[in-house]
C-alpha cells in the first residue's frame, strides 16, 4: 500500500509536468509519505508551493488566491475527553476567519480534481463509503498521498436512526477497519449519513474509535452555498460540506467548475481555508 501510494504521487508529478499546465513556474509534486503514520500521529499535510506558483494555479482555475490559513492552534479546540462521550460539531471554535471542507461519498472520481487539488493545495477531508468507492479505492490514493485528510462515511450509507445498535456499530466499525487496512491509519472522524444520527450512533463511534462525529454549517449546492443560518454567511470555523459529483448530478458542471466555484465564495466573504484535522 506504501508503495502505490508513493507510485500515485510519481504519477502525478509527471502527468503535471506533461501537460505543461503551469509550465512558467511548476508546481511541487506532491510528497507521499514513506511510512503510515502509527495511530495518534500527525498525518501528512497537502504541500503549499511558492507564492508565484500558487497564483499562476489559481489564474489557471479562474480563482483569486486565498489567503495563507493561520498558524493551526496549540491545543486543539475540540478534544474528547478519555472515556467521555463522542463529540458532535458543525464547527470549530475559533476567532480566524477560516473554514473547513469535507468532500463526502466518493461517487463522481474526475481526473481533473486530483490535477486541481494538487495544483491549488487547499486542503480537504474526504469522508468516504466503501459501497460507493470499493470498485476504485485507486482513484482515491493521490489525494491521499497529497495529504489530504480520510475519514469514515459508513459501510453502504444507510439511515443510522433507522438501525439497531449493532447494526449501526458493523457499519461504523466496518468503515474504519477497511480505512485502516486501506491507508495505514484508522479514521479519527466520522460523519452520519444525511447528518442522521442519535445517541446509540455516538455510542456505536465512540467503541469503533473515534474521536468526533462531524456534521456541517454550509453544504456547497450546484452553483451556490446552502447556509443554516438566517444571515446567509460563513462564520470563523464553520464546516462546509460537499459532495464528490459529476456532471449527472450537477446539471453538467464538472467537480473542477463546483470547486471552483466554492473557493469563489470563499475568498469573497474574506474566508480561508485551514485543515480540520490541525483542530480536531
Amino acid at each position: 500500500m506504501k508503495k502505490q501510494i508513493a507510485m500515485w504521487a510519481a504519477l502525478t508529478a509527471v502527468a503535471l509536468l506533461m501537460t505543461g499546465c503551469t509550465a512558467e513556474t511548476p508546481p511541487p509534486a506532491p510528497a507521499a509519505p514513506e511510512e503510515a503514520a502509527p495511530e495518534g500521529a500527525a498525518a501528512p499535510k497537502p504541500a503549499r508551493a511558492p507564492e508565484a506558483a500558487r497564483a499562476a494555479a489559481y489564474r489557471k482555475w479562474g480563482i483569486e488566491p486565498l489567503a495563507a490559513p493561520p498558524a493551526p492552534p496549540a491545543v486543539k479546540p475540540v478534544k474528547r475527553t478519555p472515556g467521555g462521550p463522542v463529540p458532535v460539531i458543525s464547527e470549530i471554535p475559533t476567532e480566524d476567519k477560516v473554514v473547513f471542507l469535507t468532500i463526502d461519498d466518493g461517487a463522481e472520481k474526475d481526473p481533473e480534481f486530483v490535477r486541481m487539488t494538487a495544483e491549488l493545495g487547499v486542503p480537504f477531508t474526504m469522508f468516504l463509503t466503501d459501497s460507493v468507492i470499493s470498485g476504485n479505492y485507486g482513484y482515491f490514493d493521490p489525494l491521499v498521498a497529497q495529504g489530504h485528510g480520510v475519514a469514515n462515511h459508513t459501510l453502504t450509507h444507510p439511515n443510522l436512526r433507522t438501525l439497531s445498535p449493532d447494526a449501526q456499530r458493523r457499519e461504523i466499525c466496518g468503515q474504519q477497519e477497511k480505512l485502516r487496512e486501506r491507508y495505514g491509519t484508522a479514521p479519527r472522524l466520522f460523519r452520519p449519513p444525511f447528518g442522521n444520527w442519535n445517541e446509540a450512533t455516538r455510542a456505536a463511534a465512540g467503541t469503533c474509535g473515534v474521536d468526533a462525529i462531524v456534521l456541517w454549517r454550509e453544504s456547497m449546492q450546484i452553483k451556490n452555498m446552502q447556509y443554516q443560518r438566517g444571515d446567509r454567511k460563513l462564520h470563523p470555523g464553520d464546516i462546509v460540506l460537499a459532495h464528490f459529483r459529476g456532471p449527472g448530478e450537477l446539471k453538467g458542471r464538472t467537480m473542477t467548475e463546483m470547486t471552483a466555484t466554492l473557493l469563489r465564495k470563499i475568498q469573497e466573504q474574506g474566508f480561508t481555508v485551514a485543515r480540520l484535522e490541525d483542530y480536531v
